[in-house]
């Protein structure tokens, strides 16, 4: 747990420094440096989902989790409750539940989170998480100046996502080849792009709703496993 928990102070760190930072940069600075970390988002998508060869796995994954998502209408539960932390935190003018969700979806659905989580639940090996930790940092103190409080909430996300997948990897240590972390991998690049595309206004995709895709691989290969 050693590395989610660094991943988790340094994401509360940068939120902490982005509100120091809030209304002493120009909207149009801010605006224009959140343009360019959409670029950079999509770029991190395209560079996970690219490393990949079975194409269909993370097609049938994308389809079958968004239907699973949208049936458990996870993004409208994610707003729910930033909205409810808007109400018992926020000031005037703060958008906590918009900063919350998408903090909180960036931070989580990408391979470092998923690949890093494994590592240290898998070897105790921390060393990807405590890059995300750094990475999550400056990017939280961007999106803190321009999102507002909301984003340190995001954390605690983090915190219980990445700690989740830590604690439970030992019990899945068979199932946990290299093949399916990449198609996890794949999976979570597609949802990076689309939250990269969410920042740039391009088109409002609901990425909570295909979360569960991204363990559908997992589910996969212990189908197949078993069945064999």
């Amino acid at each position: 747990m050693l590395g989610t928990i660094v991943n988790t102070i340094a994401i509360a760190a940068g939120s902490v420094l982005g509100l120091l930072f809030r209304g002493g940069i120009p909207q149009a600075c801010n605006q224009t440096v959140m343009q360019a970390m959409g670029l950079a988002v999509i770029l991190i998508g395209f560079k996970s989902a690219l490393q990949v060869d079975d194409f269909l796995l993370v097609i049938f994954s994308l389809a079958i989790g968004s239907v699973l998502g949208e049936g458990l209408k996870i993004e409208a539960h994610l707003e729910r409750l930033g909205q409810w932390l808007q109400r018992r935190f926020a000031v005037a003018g703060d958008g906590i539940a918009h900063g919350f969700v998408t903090a909180s979806l960036l931070f989580c659905v990408g391979s470092m989170a998923i690949v890093g989580a494994l590592e240290s639940g898998l070897s105790g090996n921390h060393q990807t998480l405590f890059a995300k930790s750094v990475l999550d940092g400056i990017t939280a103190i961007i999106f803190a100046s321009t999102f507002g409080v909301g984003v340190i909430f995001s954390a605690v996300a983090v915190f219980l996502y990445q700690g989740l997948i830590t604690l439970t990897a030992s019990f899945m240590r068979e199932f946990l080849i290299p093949a399916t972390i990449s198609q996890m991998s794949a999976v979570g690049g597609l949802l990076i792009i689309a939250i990269g595309f969410n920042m740039l206004e391009i088109k409002r995709i609901r990425v909570g709703n295909m979360l569960p895709a991204i363990f559908l691989p997992l589910v996969y290969f212990m189908l197949r496993q078993l069945w064999a």
